[in-house]
């Protein structure tokens, strides 16, 4: 009987950064993920880097059977978009060898973060986390957060966030900027258009000090679009390309925003807020 298990990709909205020194972010699982279908037969198939599902299922002993591992809703763009694959990757390893060998998903997370960290080398495990718990979300804490709809804006190009990462755990003054940002993540609840423009200013800010290639011109146009249609925007992530989250409160706005972006070849990603599915055909 196949088995097929989706894990959510992930659309950091607010924290990026300050997270990695125990901040406060809030983070949405997203329906552009990963997919693992697990079939009578053995081996792996994957559309690119193995690391990540190999690893996933040595951790949890899965059985002898066929992995089979596809994007799930990729976008259709010359250049990948990043959503968190390589977490939703683990994560979709770790479930579908639990699943396949009838174990229970209580330490999937767990498992997961270690799985991921030791291949990946760094980071602050909230796509991981996302991808396990789905929904949108403040970390730590894992409390549902309440914001308008979400828009994803592709800048033109990928982004590396490892040695972003890099550069700002070498800059001097992190403490102060983590509490900043922890104040306005905060505010999200009260003005989410007021305190992401004000989180992108202080991302902005933090990197010209760290010496961090953040906000291109890409990133700063679809700010500006943003802000002529009553919403804010900003990088998701580490920045220097790759995705932006934007807040549109007012329907009739979002979708001219969103056709005003793509005027100007910044296309929209349409995303879900989603969670860890699994389907026995």
């Amino acid at each position: 009987m196949p088995l097929e298990v989706v894990a959510p990709g992930k659309l950091v909205v607010a924290g990026e950064y300050a997270v990695v020194d125990g901040g406060v972010a809030v983070v949405a699982a997203i329906d552009r993920g990963v997919r693992c279908i697990v079939t009578a037969g053995e081996g792996v198939t994957t559309p690119g880097d193995d690391r990540f599902v190999r690893a996933g299922l040595l951790a949890v002993s899965a059985p002898a059977r066929h992995y089979a591992f596809t994007d799930a809703k990729p976008a259709v763009l010359a250049d990948k978009p990043g959503f968190g694959g390589s977490a939703a990757a683990t994560v979709a390893a770790c479930a579908a060898g639990l699943l396949a060998r009838h174990a229970p998903l209580d330490t999937l997370l767990e498992t997961a973060l270690s799985v991921h960290h030791t291949v990946q080398g760094s980071g602050s495990g909230i796509d991981v986390r996302a991808s396990v718990a789905g929904g949108v979300r403040r970390w730590p804490g894992g409390i549902a957060r309440s914001l308008p709809r979400l828009t994803a804006i592709y800048s033109g190009r990928s982004a590396s966030t490892g040695p972003r990462v890099q550069r700002y755990l070498a800059w001097s003054d992190r403490a102060r900027f983590v509490d900043e940002s922890n104040v306005l993540v905060a505010a999200l609840d009260q003005d989410p258009v007021a305190a992401l423009e004000a989180l992108r200013e202080l991302l902005v800010a933090m990197s010209r000090a760290a010496g961090i290639d953040y906000l291109t011109d890409a990133h700063a146009r679809i700010a500006a679009l943003a802000r002529d249609h009553g919403g804010a925007a900003k990088p998701s992530g580490a920045g220097g390309g790759d995705i932006a989250v934007a807040v549109v409160p007012d329907p009739d706005a979002r979708t001219a925003f969103e056709a005003a972006c793509s005027a100007e070849r910044l296309p929209p990603i349409a995303i879900e807020a989603a969670e860890l599915s699994v389907h026995r055909a």
